[in-house]
Order: structure tokens, then sequence, then C-alpha cells
């Protein structure tokens, strides 16, 4: 198994020195961010790479002079979207990313489903949660057709190139748990479509990362460690708080793409997430390196700081140091 870091933490410096974190934290590489959500900080001539094979080998050296790989490339956006300017970008942010991987030498792309409109015309995406009613479920069959025709265009692309899309189990995806993903390869007879499994969108819906990885087998194609904590108002809001706060333009904020915008955090929250190891123990993670071994033995699976109660650097030491115990105590490593 191979143990690396997504890269947006680090998107605060170039490429170069977020390189030497990674060697000083003792791991082996870098997912790196290509698009969708995020802007593609470390790879600014991506263009020329697709085309010039003396830019992408320049590339490729920066790494290995630090004796460090690419562990995966990451386009996490909504390629469904229902605002045309949204789905435009983060769709062709999917299908060059395929073409970057082929001509970075790897095999998989990290990126989402995407959730599409409720039906024609829509103005917005609609996340269909929990559809005891029939209308929903008309809604889910005419956005699993939607979802359906990029994934095959998408899915017969990586084939040809020999990569492997993972998507990732996301909440407010069309594609966010077991069921979900079989029903999108179902519908599209894809080869090359598999999961992401990040285990922090699975912990706050009081899901088990080890069952799931268990329950899917070899659809799972790559890893990524983030952690959770349950708080206590969980017991009043639940999980599916949504008492986000709308952040004004004189606010800093993170844009997600056309006018869409990441909001604040619910106060107090019922769930947030944590460093790897601040929300369930190196045993735990120990369980869940094993359960992923058992499907690939060079699994990838990567860290992803997103615990805002600790530094960049100091929230990837701490995950680090408790992901590679784990790794000690599973045999993996």
């Amino acid at each position: 198994m191979k143990f690396g870091v997504y890269n947006a933490i680090l998107h605060d410096r170039p490429l170069t020195e977020a390189l030497k974190v990674i060697k000083d934290l003792g791991l082996d590489g870098l997912e790196i961010n290509t698009g969708g959500f995020l802007p593609a900080v470390h790879v600014p001539n991506m263009e020329e790479i697709l085309h010039s094979d003396s830019a992408r080998d320049d590339f490729l050296a920066i790494f290995d002079a630090e004796g460090l790989e690419i562990l995966g490339l990451n386009c996490n956006g909504n390629p469904l979207h229902a605002k045309s300017v949204i789905r435009a970008a983060h769709s062709q942010d999917v299908i060059r990313s395929v073409k970057l991987a082929n001509r970075l030498g790897q095999n998989r792309v990290v990126t989402m489903s995407g959730l599409p409109g409720s039906e024609p015309g829509a103005a917005n995406p609609n996340w269909m949660v929990n559809a005891w009613n029939s209308a929903h479920l008309d809604v889910l069959d005419y956005q699993f057709e939607i979802a359906s025709s990029f994934w095959r265009e998408v899915d017969a692309l990586a084939r040809d190139l020999d990569v492997v899309v993972a998507l990732e189990l996301h909440p407010q995806n069309l594609v966010f748990n077991p069921a979900s993903m079989r029903e999108l390869v179902r519908r599209t007879d894809s080869t090359n479509i598999g999961v992401e499994l990040d285990a922090s969108h699975l912990f706050w819906q009081q899901m088990d990362p080890i069952a799931v990885v268990d329950n899917l087998g070899e659809l799972v194609a790559h890893a990524a460690a983030k952690d959770v904590r349950i708080n206590p108002h969980s017991a009043i809001e639940g999980v599916l708080d949504n008492s986000f706060r709308r952040l004004g333009p004189d606010e800093a904020r993170t844009n997600l793409g056309g006018d869409e915008w990441a909001n604040e955090w619910p106060k107090p929250s019922a769930w947030d997430f944590v460093a790897v190891g601040k929300g369930h123990d190196s045993d735990y993670w120990a369980g869940f390196l094993a359960a992923l071994h058992r499907v690939d033995q060079g699994m990838i699976i990567n860290i992803e700081h997103e615990d805002v109660s600790m530094g960049r650097e100091e929230g990837l030491k701490f995950a680090a140091e408790v992901l590679l115990d784990a790794a000690r105590k599973s045999g993996v490593r």
C-alpha cells in the first residue's frame, strides 16, 4: 500500500515546498487537484503538459527529485450540475483529468458522480434523500438517465486510456452509498468506474467504512483518510443538521464554481471533520487498512486534512503518525 496527502491543504505554497512536507512526514507522495471545486494550483501548465512531452517530463521530474510519486489526480466537483456554466466546467475537468492521468502514467482519477436537477430546465441540483414518495423515485430515474449518459462516455474514455475513475461516496451526490454506486454501474455497464472510499463521509452517515469496503470489494479503487467526530449536539439536530449560514461577499469564503460558495459550518455542530485519530483510534484505522489491503495490496490511501482546530502541517503530522501506526499494526507496511 502507498500513503500520501491530497494536496488541497498545501495549496498555500509552491509544489516543491508541498513535496518537502510530504517527504518529512515519511509518506509516499501527493494526490494532485486538477480542477472541479478548486483550481489546479499545483498544475498551472496543465494544457502544456497534455501536449508537450518536455513539459510533462519537467513536471514529473519535480517529484523524482524528492523521491516521491503522484498518487492519483483529484477533480471533485459536480459534472452533472443543473447550471450549464458549472456543469460544462466540471465535466470538462473530469475528461481532461482522465487524459492528464494517462499522460502522467497515472491510473486513478478521483471525482464525484455529480447531481443533476430534478427535471429538465431545473435551475439547481436536487438531492433526493429517503425517497419514500413515488415522485421522488421518478426524479431519481430522471437523474440516473442524465448521469448514465455522461458516465458512459467517461467510462469509455477511461477504458481506452487505462484509467479508473474513482467516485467519492459523498452526500449531495447521486452516488453516495453502495446501493447508488451499484445502480450507476448497472445502468452504464461500466468497467472503469469505481469508488474512492473516503471514510469520513461514511462515518457521519453512521455507516461503517470497514463494512462498506467488504461490501463493495473490487469496486473500491482508491481511498482517503479523513476522520469525523460525532458531537453531543447530534442528539438534538441529528447528522443531517442543515443549520448552515450563508457567508457574505465581504467575508472569507471558498468559491465552488459559478456563483456558488461554501457556507459557514453549523454552530454548535452535530459533527465535525477531524484529523485521523481524533474520531477513531489507530486500532480502528488498522482494521480499515486491512480491509483495503484485502481488496488490493497496492491500494493508495491519501490523507485529506480538514480539521479547522489544527494547523496545516500540524494536522498532517498528527494524521500521518496515526495512519502509519495503523499500517504497522495491520501489517500492510
